[in-house]
C-alpha cells in the first residue's frame, strides 16, 4: 500500500476533494485522507452539516417520525428507498449516528424485522451484514438482536456465505457484505472464535480465489458490477468496496489485495481521480449535493484504501 507522500497528485486529489458540496466527503477527506483530528475546526464544520444540509437532510425528511421510510410494513422494500436501504445509505454518508432520525431509524429496525428475514436466514446473510452495520454504527452493540446477528454472521462465514440464491453454492458477495457489517465490532470485543471466522472469510476472499479475476462460485456469470467502480452499491460488492473491507481488518498486505490495488491504481485518470457509474443512483435517494458527481465518492474511497 502506498505512503500518501508517494501518491501522484495526491494534495492536488485531496484538494480537489475538498472543494466538494457535500459535507461527508470534505469531512471524510479531512479524517481519513489528511488525518485531521474531529476537534479541528474544519472537521467540526464539516461534520455539523452533514446532517443539517443536502443530502443527509434530504433523506431524514423524508423518513417518518415513527423510523421509517416508505412503507412501515415494507422496510426491505422498495429498493434502495426503504428504510433498510435508507439506514443503510445513511450509514455510507456518515450521519450522525446520535442523530434523533438516525436513532429511530435503528430502533425501527431493531424491531420490525419482517419474520421472514429470521426464517430465512442461510443464504440471506447479505441483509444481515448491511443490517448490522448501520445498528453497530448507530451504538446497539449490546442489543440482544445484534448479539444474535453477530453469531448468524460468525457461522455464517464459516460456511463461505453459502447461498440459495448461487445455487448453494458459496457467495463472495455475502462474505463480503457479512465482513462489511462484523468491521464496527470494536477489537476487544471481537471473541476468539469471531477472529477466527474473520480470518476464514478473509482466507476465502484471498487465498481460495482472486480477487481480480473474481473466480469465486457462481451460477451463471460474474455479475458486470464487479469490475466496475461502483457508488453507493447495496448488497451488491466490487473490487473497491472489497478493497474498502479488507482495510477495515488490515488484510491490504496480502499479494492478492495487493493486485486489486494495482488494478484500482490502473484505474486513475491522468487527472489523479476515479471515475466510475452509480448503477443504483436512480433508485436510492440523492447521496451528493448538487453538482457533485459520483466520481468524487468513488476518488474518495480510492485515495482512502491507497492511503
Amino acid at each position: 500500500m502506498a505512503e500518501k507522500s508517494v501518491i501522484p497528485l495526491f494534495d492536488e486529489t485531496a484538494a480537489w476533494l475538498l472543494e466538494s458540496q457535500t459535507p461527508s466527503i470534505r469531512y471524510l477527506t479531512l479524517t481519513r485522507l489528511l488525518g485531521k483530528p474531529e476537534m479541528d475546526d474544519k472537521v467540526t464544520k464539516a461534520r455539523r452539516l452533514i446532517s443539517t444540509t443536502k443530502p443527509v437532510n434530504g433523506i431524514l425528511s423524508k423518513q417518518d417520525p415513527e423510523g421509517w421510510w416508505k412503507y412501515k410494513t415494507h422496510p426491505y422494500t422498495p429498493k434502495y428507498r426503504s428504510s433498510h436501504w435508507s439506514m443503510l445509505l445513511l450509514t455510507e454518508l456518515t450521519a450522525d449516528p446520535q442523530h434523533p432520525g438516525m436513532q429511530a431509524g435503528a430502533e425501527f429496525m431493531l424491531v420490525n424485522i419482517p419474520h421472514y428475514f429470521d426464517e430465512k436466514i442461510t443464504g440471506f446473510c447479505c441483509f444481515w451484514g448491511n443490517w448490522l452495520r448501520y445498528e453497530l454504527y448507530c451504538g446497539k452493540l449490546d442489543h440482544e438482536r445484534v448479539q444474535q446477528t453477530i453469531e448468524i454472521l460468525r457461522a455464517d462465514l464459516l460456511r463461505r456465505s453459502q447461498c440459495t440464491w448461487n445455487n448453494d453454492l458459496p457467495c463472495a458477495w455475502g462474505v463480503i457484505r457479512d465482513l462489511y457489517g462484523l468491521a464496527l465490532i470494536p477489537e476487544e470485543n471481537r471473541s476468539t472464535e469471531l477472529k477466527a471466522a474473520i480470518q476464514t472469510g478473509i482466507h476465502f476472499l484471498l487465498d481460495e480465489y482472486d480477487l481480480v479475476s473474481a473466480n469465486y462460485p457462481y451460477e451463471a456469470k460474474i455479475h458486470p458490477v464487479w469490475s466496475r467502480i461502483n457508488y453507493p452499491l447495496f448488497y451488491q460488492s466490487d473490487i473497491l468496496f472489497t478493497l474498502r473491507v479488507l482495510k477495515d481488518f488490515g488484510a491490504l498486505g496480502h499479494p492478492n489485495a495487493q493486485k486489486a490495488i494495482d488494478w484500482l491504481m490502473g484505474k486513475r485518470t491522468r487527472a489523479g481521480i476515479w471515475r466510475g457509474s452509480s448503477p443504483f443512483g436512480k433508485r436510492t435517494w440523492p447521496y451528493t449535493a448538487e453538482p457533485d458527481g459520483v466520481e468524487r465518492w468513488i476518488t474518495l474511497h480510492a485515495l482512502d484504501v491507497l492511503s
